[in-house]
This record gives C-alpha cells, structure tokens and sequence, in this order.
C-alpha cells in the first residue's frame, strides 16, 4: 500500500484555522480493503458546528460582495490545483473508500470539472428588467446568494459530491459549511486544504468531520443561519432532513436513492448495450446511486445478452484498489455486503439462477464477485431494493408498454437507461419514464454541463449546470418608481 497518509489533514476546518474537536475526541479512518486504520481525525460535534456557522456567516458578507470574476479566479485555481495533483489526492481516496485507483483519479477530475464550469457560471448570474405596467415606472430582477449554506455528503464520491456542491455555492457567493461521511472524511479534507491554498479567504468554506451525524445534522437543519441544505445519501435520511428543515423554512436540495431501470429493446446495439450497462453498474463495486438498478432486457434478445454479459463480468479482476489491473474493489462495510448477500439469497430461492459470481470472493471479507443472475420477477427484493453492489439482475419483458410499466413502480426517479436504435420509440420511452435524468444508448450521465438530479423519492433540485447555480442563488424583484420627468 502506498504510504501517502502523513500530509493529509485530519482536524475540521473553521474559520480557516485547522482545529481539534473541543472533546479532544477522535475517530478511525479504515481501508475497507484490508480494515487496517489509515488514519484519525477529530470528532466533532454540536459545538464545532456551531462554530463552523458562526465562521460561515462572519465570512458572507465580504465573499457576496467580492466581484462575480474574483471567486471565479479562485475557483479556477482550486480547479488547476486538484487536476496537478490528482496523483497525489486518487491514493487517498483509494486507500478510504477502496475505489480502483483510475476510478479515484477520475473522481478527482470529475470534481475538478465542477470547479471549473461554476468558476463560469459565477459571472452569468443574470437578472432582467421586465417591461412594467406603467410609464413611470421599473421592474428590476436581481439574483442574491442565499447565505450561509449546509452540506451533507456521503461516502462513495467523497471528493465529487462535496466539491460539485461547494462550486456552485461558492460561486453563486454563498459560504458553507460542509459534514463528510464518517467513513470516508479525507478526501473532503484534502479537497477543502487545496481550495484554502488556491485563495479562499477563512470561513468561506468550513469542515466538520465527525461520527455523531444526528448531532451535526441536527445543528445545521435547527440553525436559523443556515438558509439552505444540499444533502447527498438515502431517501430514509432525507425524509428525517426534510422534516428537520421544516421549522426554519429553508432552501433544500436533496439528491437521494435510486431503483435504475436500464432497459434493452430488440433492435438495440448488443454489444454497444453490454458496453453501457458495464459502465453503468460496475463502477465503484456498484456503489453509485445512478447504477443500473433492474435490468430489463426484452424477450426476443434476452439470451444472447445475458450470455455476453455474463462473459464480460467474468472476465472483471477483483482485488485491492491500488493493484494495477483492479476493476472492482471492496463494498465499503460488513452491513454492505450483508444487504447484497441477502438480496442475491432472496431472488434464488425465488427461482433466479446465477450466470456468473454470486458469492463472496477470495479477495477480502467485503469483496463479491461480479455478478448476474436472471429470471428475476416484480416480487424480488432485489427489484425493489437499492442494491449497491456488483449485482446485475435481468428480467424479460414483452412490450414497450410493459416495460415502461415495470420500470416505473418504484417511489425512485433518479436515473433511466434505455438502449434501441429506434428513433421515435427513444423518444415516447425516453419523456415516459418518471426519472430526472435518461441515457438514451449511453450509460454514463454525469457532466458538469448537465442538471444532476431526480424526482419522486430520488430527491429534487439540481446539481450541474446553469440550473445548479440557481439553486443557491434567490430572486429579488425592485420596482422602481417616481421615472416621469
């Protein structure tokens, strides 16, 4: 394992200041591919946080007046900082989450991709003057940040997710104040570290590492400084933010669970389908919450693609992230790979049959391999339940309505695939499905230039795109009177 731990924080940020929890408290950093502690950081809580906020809000005032090109040159910095150092920030991530190391370096890059497109959007944050009632008379639309920002972030981007976040804060000229999940706080240190080093002033951008999530969380939904929340992880966790926020009236966005449905039509490209569903599902040991959930495969190529599939996952090497060669890493815990266990369990002694994998592997106690199974029905857990995990599960269908039926039972709507070569039925399944964002023949979504987000139970508000400023940013309409000569 590469020894890259020494210059990597380990105390929350506030304030600019590298501090220790007040408890003097911490908690262990683990290597899910080994259990081996990789390192301690400080445990914060109710008072850090509280803290954290006051820093935030101190620092408000001068970084929404700073020029909209001013925090776009930091932004750009932070960016060119994290691209030239991306092979010293991908081993930790590695070593943390237990991602491949060319996946944590595209992580990397990805994160530095947001940076880069908000550092843009800083300076398009356009009002309007819309024609008035009256001859005397101006309306004037201007956009405001909204204040002191919350982010709460999980465990399988640790880097993207909080740098996608707080580009889009930062340039809309809002401060944050940002909780890492607890397995994987590193990463949203270095990332914070390296923006302190491109110019952002203290306070600007506050971390607050910490296991007790309830007590953190709890401060950052109950606090009247905090105008808006951006939250990352389950539907179950959401609901419980929601709520929290309810009393203070804030601005949320909440970017929660996925049932993926990647569904493939006769007439599609095989070979372009298997290609796209392996990107897809196996990404990040199929801990990602756009991967293909259900794989729904119509009847008349069912065989042949389940056949190719089966080839192609098998040929997936399993092992340790920072090995040359390694496509799948470990699950990030025990109750992790216990839910997969479990849901594979469910679907065989439902009928289903395993093509290739299906149990644990060699490697580690939280590594499974690769795998598929079909003859999967509506009744299965694994058709109901989020697997996040390298699980591929095929159902046939007959019709397009059908499967568009089958594809939305579900209260998720985040992701859709859909391959076929058909124009016009790309088209009716493509705005048919109940999801915010579709691939049509293409399996990977994610851009910076693109909205990121869901409907129903997956959430709401966007990530990405000029429509991810906006939700950082308030209207303010002025009419101005009393113009007659």
């Amino acid at each position: 394992m590469l020894d890259v731990m020494l210059s990597v924080p380990t105390q929350a940020l506030i304030g600019g200041t590298w501090r220790d929890a007040e408890s003097g408290r911490r908690f262990d950093v683990r290597d899910p591919a080994t259990g081996h502690v990789v390192a301690s950081v400080s445990d914060c809580g109710a008072a850090e946080t509280r803290a954290a906020i006051a820093a935030a809000d101190e620092a408000l005032a001068s970084w929404s007046a700073m020029p909209a090109a001013g925090r776009a040159a930091i932004l750009r910095r932070w960016a060119d900082l994290m691209i030239e150092r991306v092979d010293e920030l991908a081993p930790v991530l590695t070593r943390e989450n237990g991602k491949p190391l060319t996946e944590a370096r595209g992580e990397i890059l990805y994160g530095a991709s947001y940076l880069h497109w908000f550092s843009e959007e800083a300076t398009r944050a356009y009002g309007d003057v819309i024609p008035a009632p009256a001859s005397d008379k101006r309306i004037i639309v201007t956009k405001a940040p909204v204040g002191v920002c919350a982010a709460i972030t999980p465990w399988n981007f640790p880097n993207a997710m909080l740098v996608r976040k707080a580009a889009a804060a930062l340039a809309a000229g809002c401060t944050l104040v940002a909780k890492p999940a607890a397995e994987t706080p590193l990463s949203a240190l270095l990332a914070a570290a390296t923006g302190l080093e491109a110019g952002l002033p203290p306070g600007v951008f506050n971390i607050v590492p910490g296991v007790d999530a309830a007590a953190i969380g709890g401060v950052l939904t109950s606090s009247e400084v905090v105008r808006k929340l951006s939250f990352t992880g389950s539907t179950e966790v959401g609901r419980k933010l929601l709520a929290q926020c309810a009393p203070t009236v804030k601005r949320v966005s909440m970017e929660l669970g996925g049932n993926a449905p990647f569904i493939v039509f006769d007439d599609s490209d095989l070979d372009a389908a298997v290609d796209g569903l392996m990107a897809s599902k196996f990404r990040n040991a199929g801990q990602t919450c756009v991967c293909a959930n259900r794989v729904f495969v119509q009847n008349g190529v069912m065989a042949e693609f389940a056949s190719r599939l089966a080839e192609r996952v098998a040929t997936l090497t399993v092992g340790h992230g920072d090995r040359s060669g390694t496509d799948i890493g470990p699950l990030i815990s025990e109750a992790a790979f216990a839910k997969i266990e479990r849901l594979v369990s469910d679907a065989l002694a439902g009928g289903a049959r395993v093509l290739t994998g299906g149990g644990k592997h060699p490697a580690g106690d939280l590594f499974y391999q690769p795998t598929v199974i079909d003859g999967i029905t509506a009744d299965m857990a694994v058709m109901r339940e989020e697997i996040f995990g390298p699980v591929a599960p095929l159902a046939g269908f007959e019709t397009e309505a059908d499967v568009i039926a089958l594809a939305n039972a579900t209260e998720y709507g985040l992701a859709a695939y859909v391959y076929t070569r058909d124009l016009g039925r790309a088209w009716r399944v493509g705005e048919a499905l109940a999801y915010g964002m579709v691939g049509i023949n293409e399996g990977v979504l994610s851009s910076a230039a693109a909205p990121f987000g869901g409907v129903k139970q997956s959430g709401f508000g966007r990530e990405g795109s000029r429509y991810g400023l906006d939700d950082y940013l308030e209207i303010k309409y002025m009419l101005m009177g009393g113009l007659s000569a």
